[in-house]
């Protein structure tokens, strides 16, 4: 009886637990680590805070829970698709594992999968732990690459195209609720066909043409000193996340004070969103660039790719990356999203343009679009991920495998 007793204990332990890390999970994706606080879990599944710390003592502890469920699920996934015998058909399954699992959460089927942009806002040892756990999901996946007919393929290179296949799957929970769960058996067919074949037309080659970074950066001495100021502030929220880069780390960054800081910005929301109107307006400015150029649209659209690739390396790079969206309050989030689709948009245009001459394939503008914004965002860590990896090389490192196919030479 007591056994008995010992194991219905402990199954209403777990039951709790897992609907705990899924009502967490829903806030972490929609309010950030930020935003995730043990009342506002505690209230999601009608219990006090004073019983969730029985399961998770601090709020960080339930953030790295969450994710570390996610990471096992994605491992889950990459160990099933690697088991497929040719890279192709590697990553076909990757692709229809991950989706299928996207679908059953969103008819409720399964618990939803926890966002890792947010990963740098969580504390240490728990960022540390979560960290470790993904890098063991990276280096699996990546032997997707190391295959024998894959052998002239670099380890940067292979790395680089391992962090594009991750990007792919993040960033598709940004547009995947604008189709219903029903068709994304069509999704996974087109994503996969971009993926595998790339963009350009079989007679086109990459040959992008300069589109240079100077035409970017602003010239007036106001107007460079803002530059100045949102480009440390980016880059210590790309490599800290929102919480980890304070204003008083933002200040001591460019040696200004306090007073400078609100000076520029009424609040770390507005530096924020700041940050993001630059980057916005850089990939206006060379794609609009871009579309000014001679020749046809995949020159054009591969021209605005390289730059692109090549501005988030360069001295004037990077941009903000859009972990930096789940610290937001919802409405200025949205407003932030609903301009990123802008710029999806604007390519998405310029590949339907490139379909109809004949210059492009003929794949669904929409999903590459996308797919495309969320390689070209994800080049901001290209460094990070390929050590003394150029700016001169980064187009070809890692918009050109996304725009000729991941498997191509």
């Amino acid at each position: 009886m007591a056994q008995a007793a010992a194991i219905q204990s402990t199954d209403r332990f777990e039951r709790k637990r897992e609907a705990i890390l899924d009502a967490a999970t829903v806030l972490l994706n929609t309010r950030g680590v930020k935003g995730l606080t043990l009342g506002v879990a505690a209230a999601a599944v009608d219990l006090s805070t004073t019983s969730v710390t029985y399961y998770f003592k601090r709020k960080d502890d339930l953030a790295a829970a969450c994710m570390m469920r996610g990471v096992a699920a994605l491992m889950e996934i990459v160990q099933a698709a690697l088991a497929e015998p040719t890279p192709e058909r590697q990553l076909h399954t990757l692709l229809k594992l991950y989706l299928d699992r996207v679908r059953r959460s969103a008819v409720g089927e399964a618990p939803p999968l926890p966002s890792l942009s947010d990963l740098r806002a969580l504390s240490m040892p728990q960022r540390g732990e979560v960290a470790g756990a993904y890098m063991k999901v990276f280096r699996k996946l990546r032997t997707m690459f190391e295959a024998p007919e894959l052998s002239w393929l670099s380890r940067g290179r292979r790395t680089a195209r391992t962090l594009l296949l991750f990007e792919q799957l993040f960033w598709a929970g940004a547009w995947l609720p604008k189709y219903d769960p029903e068709d994304y058996g069509r999704i996974r067919e087109r994503m996969f066909d971009i993926l595998s074949g790339g963009l350009a037309a079989t007679d086109q080659a990459w040959r992008p043409l300069p589109i240079p970074t100077e035409k970017v950066a602003p010239k007036d001495r106001q107007a460079m000193s803002r530059e100045t100021f949102l480009l440390a502030a980016t880059r210590l929220i790309n490599a800290r996340g929102y919480r980890g880069a304070s204003v008083d780390k933002i200040s001591a960054e460019l040696n200004v004070t306090k007073g400078s800081f609100y000076h520029h910005n009424d609040a770390k929301d507005d530096l924020v969103v700041a940050c993001f109107d630059r980057t916005f307006e850089v990939m206006t400015r060379i794609q609009r660039l871009a579309m000014e150029l001679a020749g046809d649209q995949w020159t054009r659209l591969s021209s605005a790719a390289a730059a692109l690739a090549e501005f988030q390396l360069s001295d004037h790079g990077p941009l903000l990356r859009t972990s930096a969206l789940a610290a937001l309050p919802e409405p200025i989030r949205l407003e932030m999203v609903n301009h990123s689709d802008r710029v999806s948009d604007r390519f998405a245009s310029m590949i339907s343009d490139g379909i109809a001459e004949g210059s492009i394939r003929p794949v669904d503008p929409f999903i590459a679009a996308q797919m495309l914004n969320a390689t070209l965002n994800a080049g901001a860590e290209l460094g990070f991920w390929v050590p003394g990896v150029s700016s001169k090389a980064a187009p070809a490192v890692f918009a050109r495998p996304l725009l000729m196919g991941v498997f191509a030479r």
